[in-house]
């Protein structure tokens, strides 16, 4: 199981670079300021939970099971649901499109980020 969540920090952590270059480059004369200050915080968070999956991936081997398994779910699916929710947010906005309710997915992301850090909190408190 390790190795599937040294893939997906592998690539996700690609993934915000290469977003953070184009927002920083790309994004920063066609975007409004409160836009690109909320795909900086995408990469940010994105990029903050490459190295809590890493995390996971690493303490697999001495901290085996469910609860480490589905931290790094959980960090995944918060990937997706927070940065990728405040990546389609910036492009909603900037494109006038009518999708005004995208943002309400963001707090099931961080949901899912904190139910990560908890659940990596009781999978190394359990072994004795």
């Amino acid at each position: 199981m390790h190795k599937a969540f040294l893939r997906t920090a592998a690539i996700t952590g690609a993934l915000a670079v290469a977003l953070g270059a184009f927002g920083a480059h790309g994004l920063k004369k066609i975007l409004e300021a409160d836009m690109l200050q909320v795909f900086e915080t995408a990469v940010r968070y994105q990029f903050y939970h490459v190295f809590a999956l890493l995390g996971v991936a690493i303490l697999y081997k001495d901290f085996p099971g469910k609860f480490m398994k589905w931290a790094g779910y959980l960090f995944t699916g918060g990937m997706i649901l927070f940065s990728g929710s405040l990546y389609l947010l910036c492009y909603v906005k900037h494109n006038d499109l009518p999708f005004n309710r995208v943002g309400a997915i963001t707090p099931l992301g961080g949901a899912a980020f904190i139910a990560g850090w908890i659940l990596l909190f009781i999978a190394v408190s359990r072994k004795n």
